[in-house]
């Protein structure tokens, strides 16, 4: 997921090659509290071993015995670097293309896809691991960019509060501007969060582009609250967590994750996504081998690893999205606790990066004033 914009500082990066530390952020999907790696330490290589760089957003989550295995039998010291959101951690890269911090870099999203790829930052891979993954997925047709995962951001809703005031759950973005719903929404700024860039490109193939400014301001007039991140919109103004707003953005796999990371047993989410035609926007999660790697066939070995089924099957349960490999089992729970969107809203790759930072500079100018 996940869920969930947007430079390696030359200090920063000095400091961690310095230190070979890298700690777990909050991430803009939920992790497993179980069984997870909640933090990826970068460990000084053993004599004899091979070393590989990878550069990754702070959703990443493996279980460490899969890790261990793909370690064990390449003979390789994976040293993870964490940086931030899927805007910030390609940044990292564009900041220093000729010499790339990492070997191969996971995480940028069909949202920054397009300038990933006008960048020039990736090589071509065709890993044979790739060949099954559906080709709807296959965003880039030569592989510098292969499908990992994918999930879908949407509206999330408390059902309780709604329930005690007799109100029925909202069945399309047009109902989030309704009376009955005024003051119940919080969302995220799409310039600094990646679910609210994915909200923002929903209400966009949603009502085209000459509508959706005007359906903003249809939210706005319903005192929609515009916050800076996920977390703030998730664990704070979310009812569910003790704010006021019964209505927020994000994963359709957050009601699932509140089951199966409970801490005390719970039988089913208080929570529910609308997953209904043309409300969800599908975030696309890619991994690619960077231009200049210093560990080529390490990186290589490493994005086949990612594509397997073992990495595969972990997904969920570790970044709360699907995989991408038709031969990956997902959990029996956690299908039973997912909507997945039959008909979710898309834009194309070209359309996103050709278009998306004046469609932000157009929403900030109409909408943050």
């Amino acid at each position: 997921m996940k869920k969930h914009l947007y430079l390696i500082s030359p200090v920063f990066f000095l400091m961690s090659l310095l230190l070979f530390s890298c700690t777990s952020n909050p991430s803009p999907t939920p992790t497993s509290k179980s069984q997870a790696t909640s933090e990826v330490s970068q460990l000084t290589p053993t004599l004899g071993k091979r070393s590989l760089r990878v550069l990754t957003h702070d959703s990443f989550n493996v279980t460490k015995s899969v890790l261990e295995k793909f370690k064990q039998e390449h003979n390789i010291e994976v040293n993870f670097i964490k940086g931030g959101d899927a805007g910030s951690t390609l940044n990292k890269v564009l900041l220093s293309k000729d010499n790339p911090p990492a070997d191969v870099l996971y995480g940028i999203d069909n949202t920054f896809l397009g300038r990933a790829l006008e960048e020039g930052i990736f090589e071509p891979y065709n890993s044979p691991q790739a060949q099954d993954i559906p080709d709807q997925l296959k965003l880039d047709p030569v592989l510098r960019a292969i499908p990992v995962d994918y999930g879908d951001v949407c509206l999330n809703y408390d059902k309780s509060f709604l329930a005690q005031n007799n109100l029925l759950p909202p069945q399309s973005l047009d109902d989030l501007t309704k009376p009955i719903y005024k003051s119940m929404l919080v969302v995220q700024n799409p310039a600094t969060s990646s679910p609210g860039l994915a909200f923002l490109f929903a209400t966009i193939g949603k009502f085209g582009e000459n509508g959706y400014l005007d359906y903003w301001k249809k939210l706005l007039n319903n005192d929609v609250k515009i916050v800076n991140d996920w977390e703030t919109a998730y664990y704070v103004e979310f009812s569910r967590y003790g704010g006021s707003r019964p209505m927020v953005i994000s994963y359709a796999s957050s009601p699932a994750y509140e089951v199966i990371g409970a801490e005390e047993p719970v039988k089913e989410p208080l929570s529910a996504a609308l997953t209904a035609d043309d409300t969800c926007f599908r975030q696309i999660e890619f991994v690619g081998l960077l231009k200049g790697a210093q560990h080529i066939e390490e990186a290589k070995l490493w994005i086949d690893f990612m594509l397997s089924v073992p990495f595969q099957e972990d997904i969920p349960g570790q970044m709360y999205m699907m995989p991408v490999n038709p031969q990956a089992k997902v959990d029996e729970r956690f299908m039973s606790l997912l909507t997945i969107p039959q008909k979710p809203v898309e834009l194309s790759p070209k359309d996103i990066a050709e278009k998306r930072e004046q469609w932000l500079k157009t929403w900030t100018e109409n909408i943050l004033r």
